[in-house]
């Protein structure tokens, strides 16, 4: 029988459980929604159980799908930076805190004092910022002493479930490093920086490179999900370097670029890297490196425009509202009749590392309608796209040739194509509806032996769009104007005003 594999996403908003063959067609699939808790301004949480349950729900509907004689591997992509104290049974002591929270903020000045601020980067790969684990561990230190005091495990989205899975606690080097507490170069848990938070390494979980076999599925846990006891359990990764695999970026001038609710861009690198254009996660190729971007408010602020914004008129839904506006919007020129938009929604990390950063618009006039802002939203994500691009192409002296998208944006017609003008490079789609999942598969199928490697596997597995999106030279120059003269001045300009704010209203 020809063999199948799981592959496992666990993003912000769902758990998505795929079931892969080994040409790369989903042959049964199950979606489960999780919910998102803002408990204050700035915070996000999960209850880490619900990825449990939704992972279990998913597994059953899957497998009743399929032989479950032909399952060969199971793997797990995730949200990043995210994690859940546990008590020693492994019981969540409270909800998760997720990438988007920045209840941390006020700690990073005294944290990057002792740490230093180049030396930190240098180790981590990324600056600091309030969307890691390691000032969070201070807040929960000290906000929280009851949880952090009563806390035996920290485990990170995939060491939970795999927990869950195999009864033990062991999670990918492409999860760790995430989270900030990580040595990029010796890929172990940082001492120094542990020291900091006053974790020890023992409260966390054991490492190993993407692809490494974690153990088998438990009678227990075979018990609640259908899966076959003993089933491997294939070291994942997270979600944007599982999505990088789905791209086939598996080598130089390769990238991808999710359109989710955060964008994240990532290139290829065979050699260690860290500056502050980027950051630096360990790859789905074991033994080498993304660098990656990221803007938090991606989808995200295309998501709050139409709940704030972008009513229905009677009888629309909202797709016919997001429709509608694809339509008018794509009517207008280059620059949305004057108004501009520079999308820092959740704030800013790469180039410039500021929590305080909030969104800015600028050129507002009695004409602008919805649609105007909507284009405006795209455009400044294509904008903050090339700024990002740019900063990679410093460091390492090779631009990239051309980005495979995904994620919920990548359907929109005109945003591709204001993406392939503004940044000027190809936009090239990515087959895989569910890349992430696809990623984690690509793993699994590795991890399982069914491939010589990872790049092998994802050569076989992933499949890119045959017809690509192409830069208009006329649109690209006059998007060019608008980076170079507007765009990309604004930020630093109104950076100590709008940091002013932030503390003067917070």
């Amino acid at each position: 029988m020809d063999p199948l594999v799981i592959g496992v996403d666990v993003s912000t908003t769902a758990c998505k459980v795929i079931v892969w063959d080994m040409a790369g067609a989903a042959v049964a699939q199950a979606r489960r929604a999780l919910a998102l808790s803002m408990p204050r301004a700035g915070w996000h949480e999960q209850d880490a159980r619900d990825w449990q349950r939704a992972l279990v729900a998913g597994l059953r509907e899957v497998v009743a799908q399929v032989d479950a004689r032909r399952l060969a591997g199971l793997s797990i992509a995730h949200q990043r930076e995210t994690f859940v104290p546990l008590a020693a049974d492994g019981t969540p002591l409270r909800p998760a805190l997720l990438w988007l929270d920045e209840r941390c903020s006020d700690l990073l000045p005294e944290l990057e004092a002792r740490l230093g601020r180049e030396a930190y980067h240098t180790l981590a790969g990324r600056p600091l910022s309030a969307n890691l684990a390691v000032g969070k561990l201070v807040w929960l230190a000290r906000r929280e002493p009851e949880v952090f005091a009563a806390t035996r495990w920290y485990a990170d989205v995939q060491a939970y479930l795999v927990q869950q899975l195999t009864g033990r606690l062991a999670t990918s080097w492409g999860s760790a490093d995430p989270l900030g507490l990580f040595d990029m170069r010796a890929r172990q848990w940082a001492a120094d920086v542990l020291a900091a938070t006053g974790v020890a390494a023992s409260q966390l979980p054991e490492l190993h490179p993407p692809a490494a076999r974690l153990g088998g599925v438990t009678r227990a846990a075979a018990a609640l999900t259908g899966l076959p006891a003993g089933l491997p359990v294939i070291c994942g990764l997270g979600d944007g370097q599982a999505a990088g695999l789905a791209a086939r970026v598996t080598g130089p001038a390769a990238a991808y670029l999710n359109l989710g609710t955060a964008v994240v861009s990532g290139a290829y690198a065979a050699e260690y890297a860290a500056d502050r254009a980027f950051r630096t996660t360990c790859g789905g190729v074991p033994g080498s490196y993304i660098l990656e971007t990221v803007l938090l408010g991606g989808t995200y602020t295309i998501d709050w425009f139409l709940e704030a914004f972008a009513h229905a008129r009677p009888g629309e839904t909202a797709n016919d509202v997001l429709a509608r506006l694809e339509a008018q919007a794509a009517g207008l020129a280059p620059g949305a009749d004057g108004l501009l938009l520079v999308p820092y929604w959740n704030g800013a990390l790469n180039p410039y590392w500021d929590a305080s950063a909030s969104g800015i618009v600028v050129g507002w006039r009695g004409i602008h309608r919805p649609h105007h802002l909507y284009r405006a939203i795209l455009e400044g994500v294509a904008f903050e796209q090339r700024l990002h691009a740019e900063g990679v192409a410093a460091t390492t002296g090779q631009p990239v040739a051309e980005y495979v998208v995904m994620g919920g944006g990548s359907r929109s017609s005109l945003w591709r194509q204001i993406l392939a003008d503004v940044t000027g490079r190809p936009i090239r789609g990515c087959a895989a509806a569910e890349a992430s999942a696809l990623g984690a598969g690509i793993l699994a199928a590795a991890g399982a032996g069914l491939f010589p490697d990872v790049a092998a596997a994802a050569r076989a597995m992933a499949h890119l769009e045959t017809a690509a999106t192409l830069p208009d030279a006329g649109r690209a120059a006059r998007y060019a104007q608008l980076y170079e003269e507007v765009y990309r001045p604004l930020y630093p300009a109104l950076q100590a005003p709008l940091a002013r704010l932030h503390a003067l209203t917070r």
